[in-house]
Parts: structure tokens; C-alpha cells; sequence
């Protein structure tokens, strides 16, 4: 295959990795192999099998081709494709209808991270500001990460993550990186072949991960701030703690000291259902290892208490001065350093701050007229879709069901596939993939800015998201304003020299900027980004403006008043009880990203079918042997799937790792019908690692 022509470009997936990506181009319109690129020093030539093989993605009979609008009763699956054209005047004329009937308000665009991309994925919020629609606060994904982070350091920044290298101990807290982030493995093993690094996994489930360290840590979901507090009180008791460092860069470690004087293994023991021996040797690796690295993840912070969780753990390298070294500190996400200047991408000179906005996770409330999630405004009559797939991934999932099949409800979905939402739409608009477009990444997990040029033609009928957005702009009176008249390369151009990084031809022909700050700033050497240049033990949760800081049409959501001022276990989880004795994990699968790869071929073909992991003694509790059809549910329903017998899991709980699309499922609903959308404090967000079930078996 030497002779095949490569193209260069970035994955543009939800995936914190965003891998370079070098491209066999077998003709205008068809690709072979993908694989990473070997000259990207964070990427390093690996990346994830299923990207490898997106052209089964690419080229799968199953694409939408066509604008489909729908006939007869909604989800029968009876359409009618028209042209372009015709369906774009359709959706203007539905736009300007309820607008009309109510106010601006009543249409909602509504999006997320189907694409990573900063021209196809944002630009919808351009049409949003200059339409004065209803505002959205995006809380799928990184909100109690981000706020706990941010909480102790005030920049969502932190160690260059090449630097794993350079470990003498990985911490990989609460993210099964062997099937998430193939990268972050990429480094960490480097490190152990290099110098004999040693790896902590914690997780509430053997994974893939776990598999791999040295110690594999599994405690009961929503107990990872009992295990931090426990390291730290012993990292006081038995003089680890760096005090030159601490009196340097801390707020108050005295104050931090006393707190955890009763955070004894003992008690951690208890809460997190870890052996006092497990978290004793744990804390005595991080105490007696200078360069320890703790990758810290977003699974363990999807829980009410996820915040406070994250803040919990990212304290325990500071307690160590683990900052100060080469290969040492911690790292969540550099969503802080790329500066990129998406004004013109979103619109920002349009947008009106009271005009209301809506949780995207409570969509399934908002659709059926919830006052407290509309916040006074009328009822969402108009949903316009880009990039998500609700109705397979968000909480609640029977309230959405109900909600997307009102009769008065105008849905719009732009989307690649007939997935679960799509197929409950008006109208079906097809998308073009990320090799069909232009577009700008910006990669949250590493250090570059990548360029994802166009290299295949799509086939005939799909269309960019940017041509939507434009096209209805158009037909809605506003595509004179700024922006609207732009292509793809236009905007990336503008873009880039509005944020003094060059020309789009200049990145074009790097292919990728490393942005990365220098080791000074990455490691908070000058202090950290509060006004005192302190790491805050203390956390100040309200009162400035954070990353995921609700909008003030909404305000703090939770018990934010409630929080903990220093690391703490903070017993809001919804917790297992008599009639509810299992918790309920929804992890994600090795073959799917979200609800996407759950098209492919082959991930179908490893993943088989949606499974419930249970622990064997619990299984035999209610007569469950493994391939069984079991039940699980609580109050938001029921869902039924395959029992698969686990040892690698504490007793009384269970893991689905997913997302497989609803029709996966024996009775058609998917995992989401058992997850609330109950907002964390104080910034919302999802708590789909926090879900109280009960498990019965089937009979035949």
C-alpha cells in the first residue's frame, strides 16, 4: 500500500485524545485504513480500533442520504424524501410559525459533541444568537470535572501530559483510559518500559485499565472523596506532606491537616468497601514517589457529589508537592491554553444574556412543559438537532419519548443515521462526516490545535452543518449578519489570526500547533491562578465565574450551599437502599464512543448485546446465571438485558457499559431510561454513575 496517497487531518469525536490522523485516500470519494500520526508527539502513531476502521463508517449502506420528512404518525418510520430546497423551506416556515404563535424563545437549538469540530459543531449557536432562540447549558459533560478542578487550581490547565513519560508513579483516577483515551496508555507504558513506572487504576469496575496496574483499585461508586482524604490523612500522619511546598503555594494547609485528623483508613475502608491494606499502600506510593502523575478522569466525577470528588483528589499531589517535578502534578484537561477566538463562529456580538437557556439534560422535562426547566418562558414547539442523538443518550429517556411524540412539537435532526432521535424527527436532514468537510479541533486531553481539512467527497445528498446554518439564516431574514456569508476555511482563517495563531495555509501546512505552555505555568510554579496565587484546600464553590458556570437566567443548581469547604465525602449520592439494593453503573463500552460506532459492523459484532455486570454471590442471590435475562429499574422504569457474571466488582453493584441504541435492547428502551437528571451542585451537570436499581430475573 506504499503507494497509496495519505491525507492528514483530526478525529473529531468526543474523546479528550483528538488524535492526529493520517488517512489512506483510495479515491476522491473512498478511504482505506486510518492510523495516528507518528510525527504528533502526543498521538505517537496509536490511536483507538475503531477510528481505524471508520470506513465502515464512512462507507455503510445504513447513511442517510436523502431529506426525509415525515408521514403518518411520528416514529412509524414512513418517509418521504424531498429535495433540499423543499425542506429547508419547510423548517424556515415552521421556525417562523411558532415564533409567531409565541415568541423567539419557543425554538431551541439544541446540540452537543457529535463533532468536536469549532466551525461544524459551534456554528449552530450563531444561528441561535441571531434568531434570539432559547439558550443552552450544555451539562452532558464536563461540568463537576471542570468545577472541582477548577476549585483548587482557577485554570483548567495543568502538567503537560507527554511529562507521563517522565513518571516514577501514574495515578489514573476514575477513567478507563485502555478503552476512552488509547493515548494516555500510549505514555504510561513508555513509562514503565522506560524506568519501571509504576500505574494506580481506581475505578468501580475491573477494567481494562485496572487490568493493566500495578494496583487496580475498585470502590463503591461515589466514595473516590473518602479514598482521597484517607491518602492525605496519612500522608500528614506519617510526614509525607511537603511543607515548604504547602506554606509556599497552599491557602491553608494547617486548616487541611486538623479536617483530615479523623479521615482515618479506617473510615475510608467502610465507605469506599477498600481494605484499609489497599489504601495504606496506596498512599505510601504517592508519599514516598516525587514524580508521581495523577490523571484524573471524568467518570468518578458523574455523581451528585462529583465535584467535591474531583477537587478531593486533585488535593492529594498538592499535599506531596508532586508539582514541582518533571513527570509530576496532575492533569484533567487543557481546555484553558488554546485562546481561539470563536466570536465570529458563535455570534457573540448577537447574543442577548436574558434571553432564558435550557439544560440539555433535563430535555425530556422541558419537552413535556415543566415549568421550573422552561423558567418562565413558553413551551419549546421547535427542536432543531445537530451533533446528538437525546433520545438514546441523555437521562430520563422516557420523558423524551413522550416528549418528542407531541403532535405540536416540530423536530428537526441533521444526523448521519436513522438513530433513535432521528427516527422520531419531522424532518431528516443528512450529514456530511468529518472527512467530508473543513474544519478546527482543539484537543481538551493533550496540547494542540489541528486542522481537519477536507479529503474525500461526500456522496451525493449529505450536507455540512455549516451549510445548514447558513442556509436557514437565509430563509429566516439574517443571513446579511456577520458570519453567515463565511465558508468553513473562511472562518477557520479569521479564527486564527483573530487569535494570533497564524493563517489557516499556515496551519494547513503544520498540520497542528503545539500550544503547550511552558513548564513553569503547566506546573504552577509562579503560583496558581487565583488572586493569591494559591492552590485553594479551601474551595470557594459560588461567587465568580468558573468553566459550565450556569448562565444568570438559571443561577447555581443543587444543594450548592450545602458543599464542604475542604476535601470531604459529601453523602448526597443517590444511595442504594431496601427496595433499591444495587448501584447502577453506565460505563463506557471499548467498541462505541457515546451512542456513535453502535452503527459499525464490527463494534456491534464485539460488543454483541447490551449486558448487566453482576458480581457471581449477588447473582446467586436471585437465581441469576450468566446469559439470563434480567430486569433492573427504579423510579424513572425498568429495562431488561443480559445478566454477565463479573468478579471484578464490589458487591451490589452493576455495570452496563453502553451506548448501545435503544432497538439493541429486548423491549426497545435503552440504559437511560434508569438515570436521572437531577443537576449536581453547584454548577449541574450529569449524574449517570449515581443511580440506585433494583435487579430481578426474568422467568421464561
Amino acid at each position: 500500500m506504499s503507494n497509496v496517497e495519505i491525507g492528514h487531518t483530526a478525529c473529531p469525536h468526543d474523546c479528550p485524545s483528538t488524535c492526529a490522523l493520517d488517512v489512506e485516500l483510495l479515491s476522491p470519494t473512498r478511504i482505506g485504513r486510518i492510523r495516528g500520526a507518528k510525527d504528533n508527539t502526543y498521538t505517537a502513531g496509536v490511536i483507538c480500533a475503531k477510528v481505524a476502521r471508520y470506513s465502515e463508517r464512512v462507507h455503510n449502506p445504513a447513511r442517510l442520504l436523502k431529506p426525509l420528512v415525515r408521514k403518518g404518525p411520528k416514529g412509524d418510520g414512513n418517509w418521504q424524501e424531498v429535495t433540499w430546497g423543499d425542506a429547508l423551506d419547510l423548517i424556515a416556515e415552521n421556525f417562523q410559525k411558532a415564533e409567531k404563535k409565541y415568541d423567539s424563545t419557543t425554538i431551541w437549538p439544541y446540540f452537543f459533541a457529535g463533532t468536536m469540530g469549532l466551525v461544524q459543531r459551534d456554528s449552530i449557536n450563531r444561528l441561535r444568537h441571531a434568531g434570539k432562540y432559547s439558550g443552552q447549558f450544555s451539562t452532558f459533560c464536563t461540568n463537576t470535572a471542570a468545577t472541582g478542578y477548577f476549585a483548587g487550581t482557577g485554570r483548567i490547565a495543568g502538567v503537560d501530559p507527554r511529562e507521563m513519560e517522565k513518571s516514577d508513579l501514574v495515578v489514573i483516577w476514575g477513567t478507563n483510559a485502555a478503552s476512552t483515551q488509547v493515548n494516555v496508555m500510549t505514555h504510561v507504558t513508555r513509562a514503565r518500559k522506560d524506568h519501571h513506572a509504576r500505574i494506580v487504576a481506581i475505578d468501580v469496575f475491573e477494567s481494562a485499565t485496572v487490568r493493566q496496574a500495578d494496583l487496580g483499585l475498585i470502590l463503591r461508586p461515589g466514595t473516590d472523596a473518602a479514598l482521597a482524604c484517607a491518602v492525605m490523612h496519612i500522608l500528614f500522619r506519617d510526614g509525607f506532606a511537603d511543607w515548604n511546598y504547602l506554606e509556599r503555594y497552599s491557602d491553608d494547609p494547617h486548616g487541611l491537616e486538623r479536617h483530615l485528623k479523623t479521615k482515618t483508613p479506617q473510615w475510608a475502608a467502610e465507605i469506599t468497601g477498600l481494605s484499609v491494606e489497599e489504601i495504606e499502600t496506596f498512599a505510601h506510593w504517592v508519599g514516598t514517589t516525587k514524580r508521581t502523575f495523577f490523571r484524573l478522569g471524568y467518570g468518578f466525577t458523574r455523581q451528585r457529589n462529583g465535584a467535591v470528588a474531583m477537587h478531593a483528589a486533585l488535593s492529594v499531589p498538592t499535599v506531596t508537592g508532586a508539582w514541582q517535578y518533571e513527570g509530576g502534578g496532575a492533569f484533567y484537561s487543557n481546555a484553558s491554553i488554546f485562546a481561539l477566538n470563536k466570536n465570529e463562529v458563535e455570534g457573540t456580538a448577537f447574543a442577548d444574556p436574558k434571553i432564558r437557556s435550557l439544560d440539555q439534560s433535563k430535555i425530556g422535562r422541558i419537552l413535556l412543559g415543566d415549568k421550573e426547566t422552561l423558567y418562565g418562558g413558553p413551551p419549546v414547539t421547535v427542536l432543531f438537532i445537530q451533533n446528538t442523538n437525546p433520545a438514546n443518550v441523555a437521562p430520563e429517556q422516557r420523558l423524551i419519548h413522550k416528549g418528542l411524540a407531541r403532535e405540536d412539537l416540530f423536530t428537526v435532526v441533521h444526523e448521519q443515521f436513522m438513530t433513535d432521535t432521528a427516527k422520531m424527527a419531522d424532518v431528516v436532514l443528512p450529514a456530511t462526516m468529518f472527512l467530508e468537510h473543513d474544519d478546527i479541533y482543539r484537543a481538551g486531553g493533550q496540547q494542540h490545535i489541528l486542522l481537519g481539512p477536507k479529503l474525500i467527497e461526500p456522496p451525493t445528498g449529505p450536507k455540512p452543518n455549516l451549510y445548514v446554518i447558513n442556509e436557514l439564516a437565509k430563509r429566516l431574514g439574517f443571513g446579511h449578519m456577520a458570519g453567515f456569508d463565511k465558508t468553513a476555511i473562511e472562518l477557520i482563517d479569521n479564527m486564527l489570526r483573530a487569535s494570533h495563531r497564524g493563517t489557516y495555509e499556515e496551519l494547513k501546512e503544520k498540520r497542528w500547533l503545539d500550544v503547550q505552555p511552558s513548564f513553569e505555568r503547566a506546573h504552577f510554579l509562579n503560583g496558581f491562578a487565583w488572586p493569591d496565587r494559591k492552590f485553594r484546600f479551601k474551595a470557594q464553590w459560588t461567587g465568580y465565574k468558573a468553566p459550565d458556570t450556569p448562565p444568570d437566567t438559571m443561577g447555581y443548581q443543587g444543594p450548592y450551599d450545602e458543599m464542604p469547604d475542604f476535601p470531604d465525602q459529601w453523602d448526597v449520592i443517590e444511595k442504594a437502599d431496601e427496595e433499591h439494593p444495587f448501584k447502577l453503573v453506565t460505563s463506557p463500552a471499548h467498541n462505541f464512543l457515546n451512542s456513535t460506532f453502535s452503527e459499525s459492523p464490527t463494534s456491534l459484532l464485539k460488543e454483541v448485546r447490551p449486558t448487566l455486570m453482576i458480581h457471581p454471590d449477588d447473582a446467586a442471590m436471585y437465581d441469576i446465571k450468566d446469559g439470563d435475562l434480567v430486569e433492573i429499574g427504579n423510579q424513572r422504569g425498568s429495562v431488561a438485558l443480559h445478566a454477565k457474571l463479573f468478579e471484578g466488582l464490589k458487591r451490589h453493584v452493576v455495570v452496563s457499559q453502553g451506548l448501545f441504541a435503544n432497538s439493541s435492547f429486548v423491549r426497545g428502551e435503552g440504559i437511560n431510561v434508569l438515570t436521572g437528571a437531577d443537576s449536581p451542585a453547584p454548577n449541574g451537570g450529569l449524574a449517570v454513575h449515581d443511580i440506585k436499581v433494583w435487579v430481578k430475573k426474568i422467568d421464561k
